[in-house]
Formats: C-alpha cells, structure tokens, sequence
C-alpha cells in the first residue's frame, strides 16, 4: 500500500444490522513518521484530518497517549476488513449535514450520499442546491463543501467469492 496515501477508510467484514450492512465502521488514517495505520474515533475527526492533511500530516503523537512507539493500538492492513483508500484534501462535510458511502454488494465502487438536518437525502449537487435555495437557513452550506468522489476499494482485500469487477471510470476521469 502506497505510503504517501495518507488517509484511509475501511470496512469490517463482520456480520451486521442490514441498516449497517456496507457502511463503514472504522476510519484510520497512515501516520507520517512511522506508517502505522492508526483508528480514529469517528467520521467527524476522520473527515477534519482529511480536510487539512495537505497543510498538516499527521503523527502519532497528535492523538492524546499515542506515539510512534506505541505498537498495541496500531490497525493492522490485511484482510480481514476491506480497505478502500480515500482522496486527500476533501472538504470537511457542512454543519448539520451528513455524507454517508455505501458500498455496492459486487464491491466495485462506493457511492456517496449527503443527508440534510431535515433527513433529506441528495445524490447530486444539483438536489443539494435546490434544497438549499428553498431552504435558506442551509445557506452556509456552499456547494464546494459537498463532494461526491468517493473512495478507491483495494482490490486484494475483497472478500473472496466475490467475483472483481472493474468499477466504471468516472466522468471526471475521461
């Protein structure tokens, strides 16, 4: 795994709640210093690390008690969970919002949802500008913080029995 890739989502294969079932459940991010794969505590530190990783690597010794030395609390890669590498330098999702991925059941691509403080859920940009036009106490929300590039899936930790697919190259890349 590429060393520079800083950030990291990943996905436990551990059997769960159908509401749960291809949602992530551990965010970790790649130490500078060291390259131990350090657990964060929720998607909100996740996405802040995520947001300033550019102007701020991170160390060990930024999360309170942990240090480069400290092996007991390191997240191990491997195949016991999916791994899926995350794009650097995402903005933070806005207040009251909520930016869900949902992995597909053929694990080719995450998809990327935002849901509003109202429960609303948008798959465009253009569904979120129009709910903000309509509902101007989302104002603050700009349409530059909402983003829908979604996470690259690490093919070699696939579970096995689920046939590879390549995902469809996206818009932005052709």
């Amino acid at each position: 795994m590429d060393a520079k890739s800083t950030k990291l989502t990943t996905r436990k294969r551990e059997a769960s709640t159908s509401s749960k079932r291809g949602t992530i459940d551990t965010y970790a991010v790649q130490c500078e210093t060291c390259l131990k794969w350090r657990k964060l505590d929720n998607q909100e530190e996740y996405e802040e690390l995520r947001s300033r990783i550019h102007e701020e690597k991170f160390v060990c010794n930024q999360k309170e008690g942990m240090s480069c030395e400290d092996d007991a609390r390191e997240l191990r890669y491997d195949t016991s969970r999916t791994w899926s590498i995350d794009k650097n330098g995402l903005p933070k999702t806005p207040r009251g919002f909520k930016r869900m991925l949902i992995m597909r059941k053929d694990y080719s691509r995450w998809d990327a949802y935002y849901v509003a403080p109202t429960g609303k859920k948008f798959k465009t940009r253009a569904e979120i500008e129009a709910f903000i036009e309509a509902n101007q106490e989302y104002k603050y929300a700009t349409l530059g913080d909402f983003n829908f590039i979604v996470p690259r899936v690490v093919r070699d930790t696939v579970p096995s029995g689920i046939p590879v697919k390549n995902p469809k190259p996206s818009k932005k890349s052709v």
